[in-house]
């Protein structure tokens, strides 16, 4: 099993999720982030000061895969996030080793689905 984060530009959401299910991948969490990178952020003037913006919004994405998807969930991921240019993100996987589904106690493979 292994979870698989990927940070990635807000607006390259949902070419991820499209990438995602035609990978028949189906089950993620979702959420909003700020981070820097290589981007290094923007000065912005408000009211005669000037401000320095470093962290930038970016979404998370978190799926939990079975061994035998990782590799398409990756792919998946990088097809429909990457522009080539700096800030398209980065995808983190790491091996999971546990996983329980609350409602029926189900464990391993088998809570993943």
């Amino acid at each position: 099993m292994k979870k698989i984060e990927a940070i990635i530009q807000p607006e390259k959401l949902d070419a991820v999720k499209e990438e995602l299910f035609k990978a028949d991948i189906h089950k993620m969490t979702v959420g909003p982030v700020k981070g820097c990178g290589q981007q290094k952020g923007y000065t912005e003037s408000y009211r005669g000061t000037i401000f320095q913006v470093n962290l930038l919004p970016k979404i998370k994405v978190e799926i939990a895969v079975n061994d035998e998807f990782a590799q398409a969930t990756v792919d998946a991921i990088i097809r429909g996030a990457r522009t080539g240019e700096i800030g398209d993100g980065k995808i983190f996987v790491t091996d999971l080793s546990e996983c329980i589904r609350i409602r029926t106690g189900e464990k391993g493979k088998k809570a993943i689905g």
